[in-house]
């Protein structure tokens, strides 16, 4: 099955649920998923902004938090520890081509 392709219905169903669950987990700091997976809930919507084509980056990121990113960030937002930083740019660093 390697190679298969969603079709768009259950990708959209993934998708979605994988929105209900990172706003569920609001202790799972964007900073901690780029240290670990190299990709955070702003980077889902700049991904939703460039599948579109015709949303705003604060519209994207509304629809991934379910509210305001301002609000999200003032509500559970913590302050990123220089350990949590280190990991997280040597993570993105593994996004770039050729790494």
């Amino acid at each position: 099955m390697a190679g298969t392709i969603l079709n768009d219905a259950v990708a959209a169903t993934a998708f979605r649920r994988l929105l209900e669950h990172l706003r569920h987990r609001t202790d799972a700091q964007n900073v901690d998923l780029m240290g670990l997976a190299g990709f955070c809930r702003n980077c889902l919507a700049d991904w939703v902004v460039e599948a579109d084509g015709g949303l705003s980056r604060d519209e994207a990121r509304q629809i991934i938090y379910g509210m305001p990113f301002a609000e999200w960030k003032a509500k559970h937002q913590g302050e990123a520890t220089q350990e949590q930083l280190d990991r997280m740019k040597e993570s993105v660093a593994k996004n770039a081509p050729n790494h």
